[in-house]
């Protein structure tokens, strides 16, 4: 089994050219990521690729022909990572959002990053693989993107919540849109209310990982500050607090690393601390970013989210730095507007004089990473680098 190009498929790039089916490559590909037409010609039908990205092309095709692939981790924990999955995978999703969200010969379905990035390349390939029309945006302006939203009358875009953000910026109405499904983070209140005054479009944020694909699928039915119920297909368990999946969509492992942890016996573990109530799944955060507080355990993404709760704030990450008395201590850089003196006394309300920060940073240009991401690396730099 492998990506096809459906007989009514068609792209479009950001400059407006239509692209039909290419040649596909025969061989396993390490592929240049532009131009993006030329990339997914290549990709579609081949036995092996990879887009963008260090090292050998992928191995392949399967033993048993189906065909494999490589996609990056989005980097946010160090290195992006090279995931090696089977195209059947993806296209087992393909078929369960083609009755969750319609995508077929009649979307028109756009994605506004490179395809070096898995949801960009995940929705490009989806589109073309149902038979939607694909506009691939990556290489313009978010004004231009948004413009292009509406003189294009897509019904369906794939972005991350700083994608949407430059999108927004630009005051543009979307009347045709009728899905926006959202990857790579939580969207804020505050963004999702605007979001919801450009157009009429149902929203779906999913929670998933490069190792994963899809876990959960919030909408405004889902409780708020949870991630929703499970998608189709995937099964969740939890030992401790950490989450294992179990799906049709998971990736076979890291490429060129033999074995790996996370994977186990047909579950992967993608590094979450989480609880399942009701069936439904709430997350604490990443295992790998919890510290310790005069013995306590702290989860900085709890503290993220009541930030990003807050009139004003559009970023916020929690930073540990450490203090010989207690172990760590915690400070926050926060991009947006807001009183400090109120938001440092309503912290220490919320969550007490260990958890809550001791001081705030206020990051004007905040650093991303390729993927859309925070680069928590950067702000850690930032922060050791101010007085303590």
């Amino acid at each position: 089994m492998r990506f096809c190009w459906h007989p009514d498929a068609r792209l479009v790039d950001a400059a407006g050219q239509v692209h039909g089916p290419g040649r596909p490559a025969t061989a396993a590909s390490a592929l240049p990521e532009r131009p993006a037409a030329r990339a997914l010609q290549a990709a579609l039908g081949a036995p092996a690729f990879r887009i963008g990205g260090d090292g050998p092309a992928p191995d392949g095709p399967a033993p048993d022909g189906d065909g494999v692939f490589e996609t990056l981790t989005g980097g946010s924990s160090g290195t992006p990572r090279r995931i090696r999955r089977s195209q059947k995978s993806w296209i087992a999703s393909f078929t369960v959002n083609a009755g969750l969200f319609g995508i077929g010969p009649d979307a028109r379905v756009a994605a506004t990053g490179g395809l070096v990035h898995s949801l960009a390349l995940y929705a490009a390939a989806e589109a073309l693989h149902l038979g939607a029309e694909l506009h691939l945006l990556e290489g313009a302006r978010p004004d231009r993107q948004a413009a292009m939203l509406a003189a294009r009358r897509v019904s369906h875009l794939y972005a991350t919540p700083a994608q949407v953000q430059g999108l927004l910026a630009a005051g543009q109405d979307w009347p045709d849109l009728r899905h926006v499904i959202i990857g790579g983070a939580r969207l804020t209140a505050d963004l999702r209310a605007a979001l919801t005054r450009r157009c009429a479009a149902r929203v779906t944020e999913f929670y998933g990982a490069a190792e994963t694909s899809f876990i959960a699928l919030a909408d405004a039915d889902s409780p708020p500050g949870s991630l929703g119920r499970a998608y189709p297909g995937v099964e969740w368990r939890l030992e401790g607090e950490r989450l294992w999946v179990q799906s049709p969509y998971l990736a076979q492992g890291y490429a060129g690393v033999p074995g790996s942890a996370l994977w186990q016996e047909g579950w992967v573990a993608p590094g979450e601390a989480a609880r399942i109530e009701g069936g439904t799944l709430w997350l604490a955060g990443r295992i790998g970013r919890q510290v310790k507080i005069a013995d306590q355990t702290v989860q900085p993404e709890e503290i993220e989210a009541f930030l990003l709760a807050q009139p004003g704030i559009a970023a916020a990450a929690v930073i540990a730095r450490a203090d010989a008395r207690r172990g760590h201590v915690l400070e926050a850089c926060l991009h947006g507007a807001g009183d400090e003196v109120a938001l440092l006394a309503a912290l220490r309300v919320a969550f007490g004089p260990l958890k809550a920060p001791r001081r705030l940073h206020w990051i004007a240009d905040w650093p991303a990473l390729p993927s859309g991401k925070t680069d928590f690396t950067t702000l850690s730099r930032r922060v050791a680098c101010s007085p303590a």
